[in-house]
């Protein structure tokens, strides 16, 4: 009995020995891995504590919003997950345009847009280049493999092959949108960061030069040369690891030059964008969220049909929908939410614009796009 008894106790203390391992790297990997960033702190998080959506060191929405899932919601959501979308992931790589050597000078010569895929765009405008979330990662998450890859895996133009970059602009601080090694790879070429209030933290411990960061909250403004910048609230959360979640700012963009563009970042829908067009639209074109949606969090993300009203709510001329054509983050088909945001603008006063991977949106001029994804499996 004793020997037996002896056997239990040395294989709970081996079992024990392992859950202190797993939790001591676990430890070490929120502490000291570069992908997951940094929390804001010292005077950075001081300078929050006035601001009214701001209490316990968490922003907070403008409008109430689902926080947490109930048993009944994870009893729903886990046969989901399990079950799969076999159309989740498209079969094969969507297309693509690829820039050629002796197109890449093309960048520089006139005002245009140039979607990379989900969230992702190349601007020039106003004798600027503006990157806009750039994520040119294989997977949205801190570790490969977590989530399902990128749906291709080459892009329009590489990172090494972009122009040098005047501004990033950044909406909030999740992987899909924020890339450690895209950042890593920018930097060296980037003059000028603008992000929400706290992104900057994650920005600086990887290396980030503190006096090309600019920080800025909702209703406030920055000039950079001719253009300006505004950030607009959203309706969203942050974070990247364990205990930081909406310790960073989520916002929408307005930028105001040549052209006049509203960036939606990701957002559930609410009254903010009616308020965003009556300040600031209308607009030449807005980007809006439209993907990865659920209506267990349609708080945070955006339905498709509400994709297509939030677009009408600003005063948008033309619409491009984004967060979607990258990475499966949702259990709906891949091109579910570009066939019902199309449906739903049908006979609307708004024009869609749905590029093809790399192709260029020239501004101001009209822009004829395709139903591309349509017979795609």
């Amino acid at each position: 009995m004793k020997k037996f008894l002896r056997i239990i106790r040395n294989i709970l203390i081996g079992f024990l020995g392992i859950i202190l391992f797993l939790v001591l790297i676990i430890t070490l990997m929120l502490q000291f891995y570069p992908p997951f960033g940094k929390k804001p702190s010292g005077k950075r998080l001081e300078s929050f504590s006035e601001l009214a959506n701001f209490s316990e060191g968490r922003f907070k929405n403008l409008e109430p919003i689902k926080e947490d899932f109930t048993w009944d919601d994870y009893k729903r959501m886990i046969p989901m997950m399990l079950k799969g979308n076999p159309r989740g992931i498209p079969k094969e790589p969507l297309p693509m345009i690829k820039w050629k050597e002796a197109q890449l000078s093309e960048l520089e010569k006139q005002d245009q847009l140039v979607w990379f895929g989900h969230s992702s765009f190349y601007l020039r405008m106003n004798g600027m280049n503006i990157l806009i979330d750039p994520m040119f990662g294989d997977y949205p998450s801190p570790l490969p493999y977590l989530v399902a890859k990128r749906f291709n895996t080459t892009f329009p133009i590489d990172i090494e092959e972009l122009p040098q970059i005047d501004l990033i602009l950044l909406s909030h601080d999740h992987y899909d949108h924020l890339d450690y090694g895209t950042i890593k790879k920018l930097m060296g070429k980037t003059r000028q960061f603008i992000v929400p209030l706290g992104v900057g933290s994650h920005l600086e411990s990887w290396g980030v030069d503190p006096d090309l960061i600019q920080e800025l909250y909702w209703g406030e403004e920055t000039n950079l040369g001719d253009i300006k910048f505004s950030c607009t609230p959203a309706q969203h959360f942050s974070g990247r690891g364990v205990g930081d979640r909406q310790c960073t700012l989520w916002a929408g963009w307005v930028i105001d030059g040549a052209f006049k563009i509203f960036f939606s970042g990701d957002s559930g829908y609410f009254s903010g964008f009616k308020d965003i067009g009556e300040q600031y639209g209308p607009f030449d074109y807005c980007l809006m969220e439209c993907g990865q949606y659920n209506l267990l969090w349609k708080d945070i993300h955006m339905m498709p049909e509400e994709t297509a009203q939030a677009s009408l709510d600003v005063k948008g001329r033309r619409v491009i929908p984004i967060h979607w054509g990258a990475f499966r983050l949702a259990v709906h088909d891949w091109d579910d939410s570009i066939d019902r945001v199309a449906k739903a603008l049908e006979g609307k006063d708004i024009q869609l614009v749905t590029p093809i991977l790399g192709q260029p949106i020239v501004l101001g001029e009209e822009t004829i796009t395709r139903d591309w994804w349509r017979g795609l499996e």
